[in-house]
């Protein structure tokens, strides 16, 4: 029998408004395949409760944010709601490099920049049914103000006019549903004959 090829990573970019549920679907999905490589973000944001250091981000001032920035540390930065983000570029160079898979969650213009980077990498846009919803969900956080709410509201419509940039759109209704959806998107990206290095060199 063949062994099987070798294949390609699969760069998983899953990104949407603020309370669409990234953290929870993605942690759900990893849950399931623990194989799969999570890049955590820098940011210059306080912890959130329960936020842990280096799980759910790499927590920084504003003054080594920037330092690191200059020094190229990042593949992508943006600015979000008056916070600064990240994407660090040596742990997604080296993961790619292994061959393991590897999901993030930047947000929507970081997204599309590292798709220009890596044209292979496959976006996911993660939202919910509504407005209504979205802000239901965003005013259950503790930690965000009515001002807040309000920028993340009005990022949320601007990021909207990005879906057609995407390859996938998940609809998070119910969690359960939106975590088998990212996980079918994933299998159905690995078997991709273009990821198997053997196969696609045969006549």
């Amino acid at each position: 029998m063949r062994p099987a090829p070798h294949r390609q990573s699969v760069l998983l970019i899953v990104s949407g408004p603020s309370g669409s549920g990234k953290d929870s679907v993605i942690a759900a999905l990893r849950n399931l395949e623990p194989h799969i490589a999570y890049c955590v973000s820098t940011t210059t944001r306080a912890p959130r409760p329960g936020e842990q250091e280096g799980i759910h981000y790499h927590f920084v001032t504003r003054e080594r944010f920037e330092q690191e920035n200059k020094a190229g540390k990042f593949l992508e930065t943006r600015e979000y709601a008056g916070n600064l983000y990240g994407t660090p570029r040596e742990f997604v160079e080296s993961t790619l490099r292994s061959g393991r898979d590897l999901v993030m969650k930047p947000e929507v213009n970081g997204a599309l920049k590292i798709k220009q980077m890596y044209p292979q990498a496959v976006l996911v846009f993660l939202t919910v049914r509504s407005e209504d919803v979205l802000q239901r969900r965003l005013e259950e956080r503790s930690a965000n103000g009515a001002d807040d709410i309000a920028a993340r509201m009005e990022t949320a419509r601007a990021e909207s006019k990005s879906i057609g940039a995407y390859d996938y759109l998940i609809i998070n209704e119910e969690l359960h549903v939106a975590v088998a959806q990212l996980r079918t998107i994933l299998k159905a990206e690995q078997l991709k004959v273009w990821r198997l290095r053997e196969m696609s060199q045969s006549p």
